[in-house]
């Protein structure tokens, strides 16, 4: 796992996007695992602008998302898809049927996992993964619990996890309580994993994410064994992996 920092959020995400517009350069077929929250938007950003530029051409890549909350559909301004559709498929040269996210109005939410895993291994695998990383270790919306997932699954989210979302939302009671989301098993399989962290409030897990035991306590702790794992953060959130680092 490699530590690489950046002196403000705005360059972290520039070196971020180059990884990721350096892959589709180079392999235009690509895959790529994508996240949403607040973090990821300046990479995207990046990458829109670079297009625009007409650095790069996304007319052959396939994206497929992490995770979707269950209840809100494609049009709700809160949900994933349309995260994605307003950050960047929109912006882009993207076919629409190449960008795969969970649905999140399912008519059975077990089967709409299963048919995702099912997908995720037709279009895969992946070549890179982006992740965040929540305040407690939730990578995708894989949250602290007795074990690490392997398979995409729905998930009860937290009562941190819902307090963090909140304010995307104009009340905490608007937040849905579940989510569809991948698997830490299949996130696993990608070849490249890119993680970006931002902020003071994330530097204690980056830590222990990168320092502390390997626990689904904190689910991004596994992301240590494999082989190729980059961690993007701005100096906030990586001063105390740094420091360690620096011993």
């Amino acid at each position: 796992m490699k530590l690489i920092t950046a002196t403000t959020y705005e360059e972290m995400c520039q070196k971020a996007a180059r990884v990721l517009a350096a892959q589709i350069t180079l392999k235009p077929q690509s895959v790529l695992g994508l996240a949403t929250g607040s973090t990821p938007i300046g990479i995207y950003q990046e990458l829109v602008r670079e297009y625009q530029e007409g650095k790069l051409n996304f007319s052959q890549v396939t994206t497929v998302n992490l995770d979707e909350y269950l209840g809100l559909s494609p049009e709700n301004d809160q949900s994933y898809r349309y995260f994605m559709n307003q950050h960047l498929f929109n912006k882009v040269n993207i076919p629409k049927e190449n960008t795969h996210v969970p649905s999140g109005q399912p008519q059975n939410p077990q089967e709409e996992c299963r048919q995702y895993e099912e997908l995720l291994a037709a279009v895969g695998p992946v070549d890179i993964q982006l992740l965040g990383i929540g305040n407690n270790g939730h990578i995708g919306f894989n949250e602290p619990c007795g074990h690490f997932p392997e398979f995409t699954h729905v998930v009860n989210l937290s009562e941190s996890t819902i307090q963090a979302n909140s304010r995307f939302f104009a009340h905490s009671s608007q937040v849905p309580r579940q989510a569809v989301s991948m698997g830490i098993g299949t996130i696993m399989k990608a070849k490249k994993i890119l993680l970006v962290a931002s902020g003071q409030g994330k530097a204690q897990i980056v830590y222990d994410m990168m320092f502390g035991p390997v626990t689904p306590q904190v689910p991004a702790s596994l992301l240590r064994f494999h082989p190729d794992v980059t961690v993007f953060a701005d100096q906030e959130a990586g001063v105390l992996a740094l420091a360690a680092l620096s011993k």
